[in-house]
């Protein structure tokens, strides 16, 4: 009989998760521990300024603003899984936003239903499709020429945004069909139709990275990218793939944006940048690459609008907020590598 190799039994982490309490496992699971910390947040919250923070009218206003950012989080998401960032997204999202404001305006604010409706439409198909070409543009200068992303995406990006200064000549684009407001402003019954684009959004790409051959893909190549060519898989196509989707979830938050504010600028969203790769750190999505979580990303999400929420109410400045927001950013960073560390001895 062949004696045990030494090492090969369960580690003590592994034994004490399986004998421990459930609440124990609970905190042990960083989703967990994030599900745990957004309910203790909106709880101290809402004990604290109940009349204000729970009230309908408050809880309806966040539902309206948190998908925003949270749909430039998915797309932010997405290139963190490859092993890189796309500092992009928010030139992508306000170069599609003017373009398809174009659209609209040509049509103007007296248009007709149907003048209307089809601005609309061509309105969404020229973000959607100015998302995709910037996505293909980051794609190529990362698979094919090899350039660093944070490099790569961080020019791209402020080519993004000189373009739409260029274009506006440093102006809002005005003048919508009063149809348009929907996308941002409007309800289906009693959820925000910005809600429901996030939900639509974020299921689609969590069953694109759970259910699909493309998410094993994106998964190896940001875990080890010299076992994901040994695997025969073509690296190239996947990242440009993935860049390509992060341009058109940045293009569809930019029609969302702008819709909400009834015009598009270049210098919308200016502090979503910094937003959304917190919320992808604090969802637990791997800076380096190769793991990450929806469900993690959406807890993120709304940890940070109760505590945006939170702010408001103390009237807290926006300088201050960012200086939070980076400090948050920091300590989440420093606590994900000592539990890396940890797991690894």
């Amino acid at each position: 009989m062949n004696e045990p190799l030494d090492g090969a039994g369960p580690t003590p982490d592994a034994t004490l998760r399986r004998t421990a309490s459930p609440t124990f496992r609970l905190l042990a699971s960083p989703i967990g521990r994030l599900a745990v910390i957004t309910v203790l947040i909106f709880v101290a919250l809402a004990l604290l300024a109940p009349s204000r923070f729970v009230s309908v009218g408050n809880l309806t206003s966040m539902a309206f603003q948190f998908p925003e950012f949270a749909l430039l989080s998915l797309a932010m998401m997405l290139a963190m899984l490859t092993g890189g960032i796309d500092l992009s997204v928010v030139g992508i999202a306000n170069l599609s936003a003017i373009l398809a404001g174009l659209a609209l305006h040509a049509a103007g604010p007296e248009a007709s239903a149907g003048t209307a409706t089809l601005a609309i439409g061509a309105a969404i198909v020229v973000s959607l499709a100015v998302g995709a070409v910037c996505g293909v543009i980051n794609g190529l200068t990362i698979g094919r020429f090899a350039l660093p992303p944070i490099l790569a995406t961080l020019g791209s990006g402020l080519i993004y945004t000189g373009l739409g200064v260029a274009i506006t000549g440093g102006s809002a684009v005005l003048g919508f069909p009063a149809a348009f407001a929907i996308i941002g402003n409007g309800s289906l019954g009693i959820v925000p139709v910005p809600l429901i684009l996030f939900a639509v959004a974020a299921v689609g790409v969590a069953f694109l990275l759970g259910r699909t051959a493309y998410g094993i893909r994106i998964e190896l190549l940001g875990t080890n990218p010299l076992a994901s060519r040994f695997a025969g898989i073509d690296d190239f196509m996947v990242t440009v793939k993935t860049y390509v989707l992060s341009g058109m979830l940045a293009a569809l938050a930019g029609l969302v944006v702008m819709s909400r504010a009834n015009s598009a600028k270049a210098d919308y969203g200016s502090s979503y940048m910094l937003l959304s790769i917190l919320i992808c750190v604090l969802g637990g999505i791997n800076p380096n690459g190769g793991f990450g979580k929806v469900s993690g990303l959406v807890l993120a999400v709304l940890s940070l609008q109760f505590l945006s929420s939170g702010l408001n109410m103390l009237q807290v400045s926006n300088f201050a907020r960012e200086f939070i927001w980076g400090g948050l950013l920091l300590i989440v960073m420093v606590v994900n590598t000592f539990e890396l560390v940890r797991h690894r001895r």
